[in-house]
């Protein structure tokens, strides 16, 4: 059982647990034939089956059902903010699964020349009177009786009066908050708070106006929306929910990483440096300090970034992305590729301050400009 939990408390560790799950967040929604091919190898389809889907609940399952008998894991799975946290996981993959199961049945009718599932429901009449009043009665007192049980058996998270000589160690913001708090660890206030959520959300909100296709309107479906339905997803899953995991199970005192079934211990402090990128090229390599002048002293991000922003989308346009900048043209494609390289840029940057301790590539903090 220790090594299973010193297994897992090293899996746990940032920079492995998201490289394991973007890479295999691709396998199980492919954007394209390379994918697909591995897919019938390994078989990753099934888990959209029911058999698949029970095979993942199972095994998420067990791995709680593990963790509740060690005592650093009870106290942070059973702690009364988290249970929300717990809801989510299960509430997320459920949905997942039932929307891309009834996606791939559809491609499967569209094969044989039937209609979708959808078209087929719409030929039954169904009144609001007593039908649907009906359903959201029941969905109503089920909801309520949830409510009262969570209530009853698990206490509200009060805390003592806010007391400024005692500040709780960690200091964490309400769970649906908690990707922001992480955010402010890779970026300035104003953009992991304002700027960067903002542009994610508009970004998953644009995707059904740019990759149109009057062929799959009204129902579900996923080989017409192989990239749609996967971007979507990623923005979702990775640059969301990841974050909210991470914040609330991994995240500990002092704001540290910690595995699941690792003690809390609020003297561990990690002995990280974290520099600039103007640090790390005038002080570190070219053993000089860093020049007054601001521009040129950041010269360095200000190129990195130009060139992520203003020279990757037309190469991208021309090499891997050239089948995307034929089907959505000129405008809508200039504007999905400014948003996709704006939500690539947290994983990016959560990457370099992991591996680097890279803090900013540009950093002006003279006039509170930080990137």
């Amino acid at each position: 059982m220790d090594i299973f939990k010193d297994f897992i408390n090293h899996v746990a560790n940032p920079k492995i647990f998201f490289s394991c799950f973007a890479l295999l967040f691709f396998f199980v929604f492919p954007l394209n034939d390379f994918f697909e091919r591995w897919n019938q190898r390994l078989g990753l389809k099934k888990l959209w089956t029911v058999p698949g889907a029970l095979f993942i609940f199972g095994l998420l399952t067990l791995f709680f059902w593990i963790g509740l008998s060690d005592s650093n894991f009870r106290l942070v799975l059973l702690k009364p903010d988290n249970v929300p946290i717990m809801a989510l996981i299960y509430l997320s993959l459920f949905f997942l699964w039932f929307s891309m199961k009834q996606a791939t049945e559809n491609d499967i009718r569209a094969l044989k020349g039937q209609l979708p599932m959808e078209a087929e429901d719409a030929k039954e009449k169904i009144l609001v009177w007593p039908d649907l009043v009906f359903i959201e009665l029941i969905a109503m007192i089920v909801m309520t009786t949830i409510l009262a049980l969570w209530a009853a058996f698990v206490p509200a998270p009060l805390e003592q009066p806010a007391n400024p000589t005692d500040s709780p160690n960690p200091s964490k913001a309400p769970w649906y908050f908690l990707a922001l708090q992480e955010m402010l660890v890779y970026y300035d206030p104003w953009i992991a708070g304002v700027l960067l959520p903002t542009l994610i959300v508009i970004g998953l909100m644009a995707i059904p106006f740019m990759d149109r296709d009057e062929r799959t309107g009204g129902y579900y479906c996923f080989e017409n929306r192989r990239r749609a339905i996967p971007l979507f997803l990623f923005g979702w899953l990775m640059l969301w929910v990841f974050l909210i995991v991470v914040g609330t199970f991994l995240r500990g005192p002092n704001w540290n990483f910690f595995g699941p079934f690792e003690y809390w211990d609020t003297k561990k402090l990690e002995a990280l440096t974290n520099i600039n990128l103007s640090e790390l090229i005038y002080m570190s390599c070219l053993k000089t300090g860093l020049p007054k002048n601001i521009l040129l002293r950041e010269l360095g991000g200000f190129l990195i970034v130009g060139g992520y922003f203003l020279l990757l989308p037309p190469l991208l346009a021309k090499t891997v992305l050239r089948s995307v900048f034929e089907h959505l043209g000129l405008m809508r494609y200039g504007i999905f590729i400014v948003l996709l390289l704006i939500a690539m840029s947290l994983p990016i940057k959560m990457f370099l301050r992991w591996v680097f301790n890279l803090k900013y590539l540009i950093a002006i903090p003279e006039y509170f400009f930080n990137v």
